[in-house]
């Protein structure tokens, strides 16, 4: 199994991990291994526990770690990564990486659903189990599918295209991508369709909606959070305004202390800060990574350090 992925802000990412040789980490979404292998080129005694929820990718990793030592690859989702470690005896680590959303291979094998490009069934499933996009797009009512389109789209021409779905659907069952594309271009002003591919926020929403990609996102970002060692990193890529939104917030609000008014004299919260920022700023792709991979325009970088 050929699992291709350039890792994107690879070298920030490992240096601001901090990986100590005899540490423990999880690389909680570790596709192809590319951010994986780096971390464990720097381990002697330490671990690394490499989890994924897609098949495909375990068995690219389980083949690439065959023969190292420091190696523990799960399949799962990242999610779940507390309850994952504690049925291994691991209840505390050095540091976590999240790199967030759908990976290179997954879109680029059009057999998986996920791109408007090539004509494939309508799937989109990161674990290859569970409802698939096209069970999702022809069951819903015009409403949540509006909303999905709305929310996780962000879409402003959502219930244009949840209109268009339902009437496309009375008419036969939307099973392809190159379907459903079809029906996100005739539902769409011309002058959306010369910028950019029109069903681009569409696809995301249908993606992100199949996938409870936000709620696994909140939930593993706490995980993730429980689970450092005082003094350990949590680094999370993000490639969206939601995804990166929610770990701005989640990570300010641990990285916070004292939350009184500001006219108050002296604190009465007692609310101290868990966490700091390593980087307060959100760390981006520069010129020659963006010419070398151009889907690394849209990633950024959090990293913060627990208390």
């Amino acid at each position: 199994m050929d699992f291709s992925h350039i890792p994107v802000l690879l070298q920030q990412t490992i240096e601001g991990l901090n990986v100590k040789e005899n540490g423990i980490y999880v690389d909680g979404t570790a596709g192809g291994g590319g951010h994986s292998s780096e971390i464990l080129k720097r381990l002697k005694s330490g671990m690394l526990i490499s989890i994924d929820r897609d098949p495909d990718a375990i068995s690219t990793l389980t083949q690439r770690f065959r023969n190292n030592e420091n190696a523990i690859i799960i399949k799962g989702n990242y999610c779940d990564m507390r309850q994952l470690l504690e049925q291994r005896g691991v209840g505390c680590v050095d540091g976590v990486l999240l790199d967030i959303g759908v990976s290179s291979h997954q879109l680029d094998t059009a057999s998986r659903g996920f791109s408007f490009h090539e004509d494939a069934p309508l799937d989109m499933r990161m674990s290859q189990s569970g409802t698939t996009a096209s069970e999702l797009v022809n069951e819903l009512p015009f409403e949540e599918l509006r909303r999905i389109i709305s929310e996780y789209g962000e879409e402003k021409y959502a219930s244009s295209i949840a209109r268009g779905i339902v009437a496309a659907r009375d008419r036969q069952p939307v099973t392809t991508t190159l379907q459903l594309a079809e029906i996100v271009k005739e539902n769409v002003p011309q002058r959306v369709r010369r910028d950019g591919h029109p069903a681009r926020k569409t696809f995301q929403a249908i993606r992100i909606a199949v996938n409870d990609e936000l709620n696994a996102l909140s939930k593993g970002l706490d995980d993730a959070f429980s689970l450092l060692c005082s003094g350990g990193r949590l680094a999370v890529i993000t490639f969206h305004s939601l995804e990166d939104r929610l770990v701005k917030q989640r990570m300010a609000g641990w990285c916070q202390g004292c939350t009184c008014p500001k006219d108050f004299p002296v604190c009465v919260c007692g609310n101290k800060p868990r966490a700091r920022f390593v980087n307060k700023k959100p760390i981006c792709a520069n010129e020659t990574e963006l010419a070398q991979n151009p889907r690394s325009r849209s990633a950024k970088l959090r990293i913060c350090e627990k208390i």
